[in-house]
């Protein structure tokens, strides 16, 4: 093992982890808020098709500036699919699991019907910020060679940490999710500061699923993102709702992602190649039944989580 194949490891969990850590930043803050969206995965491909759409389409006329308005476009089309979400389960009140459900079926079936017409297309790729000479340097590129994204993940989810613990909209927004009837009954509006958690996290997931699509491939094929949304989904409860825990939570699964890679890649024939793809998913369970048997999520998950706003009770 050679300091190259450790820098190609590392390249590659970042990589990996990226996508997974911005979806999982924008459910932190909606489950802070009381509601548990699992629509993650339905949303990062709705995301990933209109980020793949509006830079193929429309690259050639916005030059260097296609991938960062694809990348908009991806979250603002997430963002309005949440809103359809919110609408039901907080405006209608419909089951918040149901729905989440429905959103991901819907986004699911939207995305490959949208991208029927682009399967194996491409578009050029996310360009690193910094100077090629860094970047494609075979040590600082560990650090430097990345999309802007990857660095845009990270910056995230510390200021969602610092949001939500160190700032009076942040301790707003976790005393809706703890007592969703008190806050009410001092004034705030559970229902808008609800509306604007499910609109940062849907526009978290289309930025996560734009990864996909415009980043790691970037080229377009139907459910590319593989389920990646339900391991962010999982990631929140494995961190305790806990900005810290949810970064190094993802790097831990972003490096299960990678051991299959690897492991495939270097033909290991004891077990099948199935196995070392299912790992990440596996794990997410064995991890989520070991924290449910200790009682660590109950005790750390926000009291309305999942619960219906009800003033009038």
């Amino acid at each position: 093992m050679n300091l190259a194949f450790i820098i190609d490891a590392l390249v590659t969990v970042v990589g990996v982890t990226t996508p997974i850590l911005l979806a999982a930043t924008g459910e932190l803050v909606v489950e802070k808020s009381g509601v548990i969206n699992l629509g993650v995965e339905g949303m990062m491909l709705i995301g990933a098709i209109t980020g793949f759409a509006i830079t193929f389409n429309y690259g050639p006329d916005l030059g260097d500036w296609a991938p960062w308005v694809g990348v908009v476009c991806a979250a603002l089309a997430a963002a309005i699919s949440s809103q359809l979400f919110g609408f039901l389960v907080l405006t209608l009140g419909s089951n918040q699991v149901a729905t989440g459900l429905a959103l991901t079926i819907f986004g699911i079936g939207l995305s490959s019907l949208i991208g029927a017409g682009y399967v194996g297309m491409t578009v050029p790729e996310f360009a690193t910020p910094f100077p090629d000479w860094l970047a494609g340097d075979p040590v600082w590129r560990v650090l430097f060679g990345y999309s802007p994204l990857v660095y845009f993940a990270l910056i995230a989810v510390l200021v969602v940490g610092w949001f939500l613990n160190r700032t009076r909209a942040g301790l707003v927004l976790r005393a809706v999710g703890e007592n969703d009837i008190s806050a009410h009954s001092i004034g705030y509006s559970v229902l808008a500061i609800r509306y604007a958690a499910i609109a940062f996290g849907g526009a978290m997931a289309g930025v996560a699923g734009a990864y996909f699509s415009m980043v790691i491939t970037p080229m377009w094929a139907e459910q590319m993102t593989a389920g990646r949304g339900w391991i962010a989904l999982a990631l929140v409860v494995f961190s305790g709702w806990r900005a810290g825990r949810l970064l190094v939570g993802a790097y831990f699964f972003g490096i299960l992602m990678t051991l299959e890679l690897y492991a495939k890649a270097s033909g290991f024939s004891f077990l099948p190649s199935q196995f070392w793809a299912a790992m990440p998913y596996i794990m997410a369970v064995v991890v989520l039944a070991v924290i449910s048997a200790r009682g660590v999520a109950g005790s750390e998950a926000p009291a309305c989580l999942g619960r219906p706003f009800m003033p009038s009770n």
